[in-house]
């Protein structure tokens, strides 16, 4: 992982990686996805923090380093770069709850990536938007297809088809961000909502976001299956009879994640 470009520090049972670079090549995918893998295999790790350094989370995607003389050229750029596709996929798919910290605007690819988080804490001041159809380009990274399964069909295509920002209430109210609060704070709030969900069972959350995820694209028959088959999974673990004993004691429970 590129130190220079992205960073990597637990603190406390939350690991934050933070962008150092606020135009997203493939360098920065690569560390990227390499930070997730890193906190999402720590055993001591509840949660991920994703956040930004500076006054902006990231502008996007650097057009000028994925750039080609033709289309053939532009596209082998993108695929070798690791653009196309899911490129944020292990933040959407880690078995631990995601947090973007949002400290300034999230463009193009940026927003790409804060919609692969759970949960999106934005500072007061900070726009979100996808630009690209400006240049005559599809937003990319998962960017298209995440945002309308969270705020709507309707909001998401007059964001892609405009490339008009919004502004952080206005994300707030649309449910592409969970919280909006003074840049001074977002922090202590980011950690404060880490230490919240460390306090439950790791096991739980796991299944929980991945009831939603999944279920989202299943059938409503098929997905109340599935939430049941992790219901049972979930009665069998360490975990749950740790939780039952804690309740009975009166006393917090301490989870173990097996």
């Amino acid at each position: 992982m590129a130190k220079d470009t992205v960073s990597l520090e637990n603190r406390g049972s939350a690991s934050w990686i933070t962008l150092r670079r606020l135009a997203i090549d493939a360098g920065v995918v690569r560390a990227l996805q390499e930070a997730c893998e890193s906190a999402s295999e720590d055993t001591a790790v509840r949660t991920i923090v994703l956040t930004g350094e500076g006054d902006a989370f990231s502008s996007g995607w650097d057009w000028e380093a994925f750039a080609g003389d033709s289309k053939e050229s532009l596209l082998q750029s993108l695929r070798t770069g690791g653009v196309l596709g899911d490129p944020f996929g292990c933040f959407a798919d880690s078995n631990k709850p995601v947090i973007a910290a949002l400290n300034g605007d999230a463009l193009g690819g940026g927003l790409a990536l804060m919609l692969a988080a759970d949960v999106r804490i934005s500072v007061a001041g900070a726009q979100f938007g996808l630009p690209e159809t400006d240049a005559g380009l599809l937003p990319m990274g998962g960017a298209i297809q995440r945002l309308a399964r969270l705020v709507g069909r309707g909001r998401a295509l007059e964001m892609v088809l405009t490339g008009e920002p919004i502004d952080a209430p206005e994300a707030m109210r649309i449910g592409l961000v969970t919280e909006v609060v003074a840049k001074g704070e977002l922090v202590a709030r980011a950690q404060a909502v880490a230490d919240r969900l460390a306090e439950r069972g790791p096991l739980a959350l796991q299944y929980a976001k991945e009831a939603i995820l999944r279920g989202l694209d299943m059938p409503l028959e098929q997905a109340l299956r599935f939430e049941t088959d992790l219901t049972v999974i979930l009665q069998t673990t360490e975990d749950r009879a740790e939780g039952v004993r804690a309740f009975l004691e009166k006393r917090r429970p301490e989870f173990k994640g097996r």
